[in-house]
């Protein structure tokens, strides 16, 4: 069963198409847009400081949203996936980004627009990534910049996907 819970008053609140996994955890001040989901054992902890996703954002299996008490919200903007074991921590992701697998983001960092962050990366505190750009490695670093056709065929393809694989379990939740 999945755990939905408040933390000093503050619930999670969603809005419509979302699909919460059976053993996901979504605790505290979580607001989270249209068509969101959440998968087989992510955690998004809205205990210590505010976390907000946009419409069309999946939070893929074994992934960690998380903030920092005092100073660092986590915000999350549209179209956005966080691919299998990633961590994304008290950081600003705006519209049309993928976090890949395994990834780490951390605290003030900043993910601007069409962007890809590649799997295993490290994206150190504060850094800023260029809005339609590529980064990689440990710690990451721009690669590339990103072309059309990868941000349609991976970025776009990957978050209208989640949504379709959502309704293969037949158990969306109107806004809660």
């Amino acid at each position: 069963m999945s755990i939905i819970a408040p933390v000093n008053g503050k619930a999670p609140q969603f809005g419509k198409n979302t699909f919460i996994a059976p053993n996901a955890t979504i605790v505290g001040d979580v607001v989270a847009g249209n068509d969101c989901s959440f998968w087989f054992n992510s955690v998004v902890r809205g205990d210590v400081n505010y976390i907000k996703l946009g419409d069309k954002v999946n939070v893929q299996d074994g992934a960690v949203i998380h903030c920092t008490y005092e100073k660092n919200p986590t915000n999350i903007g549209n179209n956005v996936s966080i691919g299998h074991n990633a961590i994304v921590h008290g950081c600003t992701v705006h519209d049309n980004v993928l976090i890949g697998m395994g990834a780490i983001v951390m605290d003030r960092c900043e993910i601007h627009s069409n962007s890809i962050i590649a799997a295993g990366s490290v994206v150190l505190e504060g850094t800023v990534v260029e809005e339609g750009s590529i980064y990689a490695g440990v710690p990451a670093k721009k690669v590339k910049d990103i072309s059309k056709e990868l941000l349609k065929g991976e970025v776009e393809r990957i978050a209208n996907n989640y949504i379709k694989y959502a309704s293969w379990f037949g158990n969306l939740n109107e806004a809660k």
